[in-house]
């Protein structure tokens, strides 16, 4: 594929905020939808939060929560820019009915027009050289005469309304089991990257993480782009110890994921060198397949199962 057919679906899939927040009428077709308007946070701007609460939800019950990013593109694609979605009420519906996994609670986290900021990891961000970073926030860079980037990246801030402000909410409100080993964290693209990052920043709080088509290199170009190599730098410093963690990585190698083979490697390097062994990590390739919500969907059941794995780590 041409590198502008490939820049055009870096576009989409990093621009995928509508303008206005999706109908509140979600459609699910198993287990109910309950929307918080417009959460509010004293970190990062306020937007709406989608709760998924399986079959016969009950309080005499605990349930394990999994944190998803980009939370307007999981359930309903009438509602969304492209018209697809990760079909989770489908897939973790089935799960749960065929007894493959316990019943859990998913929360879906709607993003913004500062998706890319949110979402890339402030220290990675940090370290990068300064001509680079501005780069990200000059014009053009988009394609259409935007930066890419509109502020610096503010990550740390989006993590600690996820675990100061939504978490303790989500806990106070629903029948959760609220410690580390129930709670897990996904995204895809960005939102890969991100989870990454909360697992190395916040490991006394998260379960797992699940990293579907990880964008590694953080931009659109591979070509002296220094964010890759930082990532590394940033990873092999603070990735938790293995064994009391689930981690879940994987990988298409179309459109846009056709730039990710080379760097998933690298890192998949690291977690064994780390130490990491297949009794609590994984990463899989799909041949064939592309970067999109219709991708993700075809395999969610994978990384879901292997975050809700009901064998112990270590504590």
């Amino acid at each position: 594929m041409c590198n502008f057919c490939l820049f055009c679906i870096f576009l989409l899939s990093i621009f995928c905020s509508p303008e206005k927040a999706p109908t509140t009428d979600v459609k699910v077709a198993s287990g109910t939808i309950e929307r918080i308007e417009n959460f509010s946070s004293d970190y990062v701007n306020d937007r709406h939060v989608d709760v998924w609460l399986p079959e016969a939800y009950s309080t005499n019950k605990k349930y394990p929560v999994i944190y998803m990013h980009d939370g307007q593109m999981l359930f309903d694609s009438t509602t969304t820019w492209n018209k697809q979605e990760w079909q989770v009420d489908e897939t973790i519906g089935d799960l749960i009915k065929s007894e493959q996994i316990p019943p859990c609670i998913i929360v879906g986290i709607h993003n913004t027009e500062l998706r890319h900021s949110e979402y890339f990891p402030e220290k990675v961000f940090n370290a990068i050289p300064t001509e680079y970073r501005q780069k990200l926030q000059s014009k053009g860079q988009d394609g259409q005469g935007q930066a890419l980037m509109s502020r610096d990246a503010f990550s740390d801030a989006y993590l600690k309304f996820i675990f100061q402000e939504l978490k303790p909410h989500i806990d106070r409100t629903y029948s959760t089991r609220p410690e580390r080993k129930n709670t897990f964290m996904m995204g895809s693209s960005m939102g890969g990257l991100i989870s990454a990052y909360a697992l190395c920043e916040y490991p006394e709080l998260l379960g797992g993480v699940a990293c579907l088509s990880t964008h590694w290199i953080g931009a659109y170009d591979t070509i002296n782009n220094p964010i890759p190599a930082t990532m590394m730098d940033y990873l092999e410093a603070k990735l938790p110890s293995p064994g009391r963690h689930r981690l879940y990585m994987d990988l298409g190698d179309q459109t846009l994921d056709a730039l990710y083979p080379k760097y998933q490697k690298e890192v998949d390097s690291l977690l064994v060198a780390l130490g990491f062994t297949s009794s609590s990590w994984k990463t899989l390739s799909f041949p064939g397949s592309n970067h999109s919500e219709r991708a993700w969907a075809g395999r969610l059941k994978i990384p879901i199962r292997h975050l809700l794995d009901t064998q112990s780590l270590g504590e």
